[in-house]
């Protein structure tokens, strides 16, 4: 029932905004969070769902800058091919010039066509070397327009590229302030979540209303998205009296729990070795327990669906760092244990 101890450091809001995005009060002020329910819970789901806001502009954001920078850097590949080029062709005309030279000099056409030997063969000459001198110009006009194209297109990137950087820079310092923000309300939640456990009442139901990105088609899904694996089942040691009876998810305080599948709320309690904990049933008779949480999002008899958020993520009851403890089990009741891994595979669920 208690994860090692361990008490992970404050994630990076990254991870944050891949747990969920989280969800807005459904109206009002901390006031609106059912009978008793924990304003830090409340305040901790603000802070999530800033995070997350500011973490997708930040992804997105990156990922333009790097657009740009790589168009930038493809311009001035380009840009410096163009200029080598109309080097070259720079060169050819004034070896064209420098032949026109050697073969008349400062010669009028007319006076070489006089002194020539084979006239006929000296017409054919210059309109040749002419007509090359034309194309060469006219290439060497292009390339220089190319040249101007490519200049403005690589200035407006990397104008663009640096605008996005600064603007980046920018919410780098607000995710910054989201974490101190985040690592205060964590604080304050743990404490109202231990104080309510303590006076044996459990906290109401924070009806907030459910994160859009965490639902989907699929009818199963992991209880909650970013987590590093900790004590497993079957797992020995003194912390249980006999073995571990769930898998544990080491998360922060607050991260959002989903519910795994569709089901019904068939208990809410807290005390005791779990803490704050939530047992659902599912349609196949299956049933699953999220215990150790510092706040929940439902109440006795509520249905819910696969990926809804039933709950905040804690440390409460008999627990060594926050971390959701996880089980599946064939009755409601304790001592009725599988192991939740092999059987959340079967439901095409990997963890």
């Amino acid at each position: 029932m208690r994860s090692p101890r361990r008490r992970p450091p404050l994630v990076p809001v990254l991870l944050c905004a891949l747990a969920v995005l989280a969800a807005r009060p459904s109206g009002g002020s901390d006031g609106d969070r059912g009978a008793g329910g924990a304003p830090g819970a409340a305040e901790v789901a603000r802070l999530y769902e800033a995070a997350a806001r500011t973490t997708q502009e930040y992804e997105k954001g990156r990922r333009e800058a790097e657009t740009q920078r790589a168009k930038a850097q493809e311009y001035e590949e380009r840009l410096d091919r163009e200029r080598r080029r109309k080097a070259v062709l720079r060169e050819e005309l004034g070896r064209l010039a420098r032949a026109q030279y050697r073969t008349g000099g400062g010669l009028t056409l007319t006076a070489r066509v006089i002194l020539a030997r084979d006239p006929e063969q000296l017409m054919r000459s210059q309109r040749v070397v002419a007509r090359e001198g034309r194309a060469v110009d006219r290439a060497v006009t292009r390339s220089r327009r190319a040249e101007a194209r490519l200049t403005a297109d690589e200035a407006r990137a990397t104008a663009a590229w640096k605008a996005l950087e600064r603007r980046n820079a920018g919410l780098v310092k607000l995710r910054k302030d989201i974490e101190a923000k985040l690592e205060t309300a964590r604080a304050r939640m743990e404490s109202e979540a231990d104080a309510s456990v303590s006076a044996g009442s459990c906290p109401g139901a924070v009806r907030l209303d459910q994160p859009d990105g965490d639902r989907g088609d699929a009818p199963w899904v992991a209880p909650v998205r970013s987590y590093d694996l900790s004590a497993s089942f079957g797992s020995g040691g003194t912390r249980w009296a006999d073995r571990h009876t769930g898998q544990d998810f080491a998360v922060p305080t607050g991260t959002p729990v989903r519910s795994v599948g569709r089901g019904r709320v068939v208990t809410v309690t807290c005390g005791g070795a779990f803490g704050i904990q939530i047992v659902l049933q599912h349609p196949e008779g299956y049933y699953t327990q999220y215990a150790h949480l510092s706040a929940v999002a439902v109440d006795q008899g509520d249905r819910v669906e696969p990926g809804q958020w039933i709950g905040q993520s804690g440390t409460t009851g008999n627990s060594t760092g926050p971390h959701l403890h996880f089980e599946v089990r064939v009755t409601p009741q304790m001592g009725s244990a599988l192991d939740p891994v092999p059987w959340l595979a079967r439901h095409g669920v990997t963890v």
